[in-house]
């Protein structure tokens, strides 16, 4: 019998028992169209993100799902509101204050 709950409802499941990511049961997203969540460019001016980053803003796990994109360098899609360009921009600047000075 086929699963037909979204992409992110079987991941919820999936990692359920990962106290790292209960979170994601929580997010706003659950539900939604995992498409929304990764536009071909990825681009600013996208009303393809603009629709994902508006389910994000809405999401009381917001900075969780960021933190964890960020920390996993997740390389595609919106995640907590961001782009996979502003999570590499977060991440290098994490770095930059954490260097030896």
């Amino acid at each position: 019998m086929p699963d037909d709950r979204s992409f992110r409802d079987r991941e919820a499941d999936t990692w359920a028992g990962n106290v790292a990511r209960k979170w994601l049961r929580e997010a706003a997203c659950v539900g939604e169209d995992p498409e929304l969540f990764f536009p071909p460019a990825e681009l600013e001016t996208d009303p393809q993100v603009a629709r994902a980053r508006a389910v994000c803003r809405r999401c009381r796990v917001l900075l969780d799902c960021r933190s964890w994109a960020i920390e996993q360098g997740e390389d595609a899609g919106i995640w907590g509101a961001t782009t996979a360009r502003q999570r590499r921009a977060i991440s290098r600047e994490m770095r930059r204050v954490a260097a030896p000075r």
